[in-house]
């Protein structure tokens, strides 16, 4: 059962929600947006940890599919 859920946006970009689990240590990632999809289940501790990581990897994604 989810506790709770916040949505991780970045840039105006919805990227997904960081989710909260009963019984669950830490919040997991639900990925909705692909550039994250690799981060799809990743936990962190908690959501500003999770938040960074997935600012960092959408980031990249967008400067790599820039330069080709």
């Amino acid at each position: 059962m989810i506790r709770t859920s916040k949505i991780i946006e970045i840039d105006g970009v919805f990227l997904g929600a960081a989710i909260q689990m009963s019984g669950e240590a830490g919040q997991r990632f639900y990925a909705a947006h692909e550039s994250v999809r690799a981060l799809h289940n990743a936990i962190k501790p908690d959501v500003a940890m999770l938040a960074r990581q997935v600012a960092q990897t959408f980031r990249q994604n967008r400067v790599a599919s820039y330069a080709a």
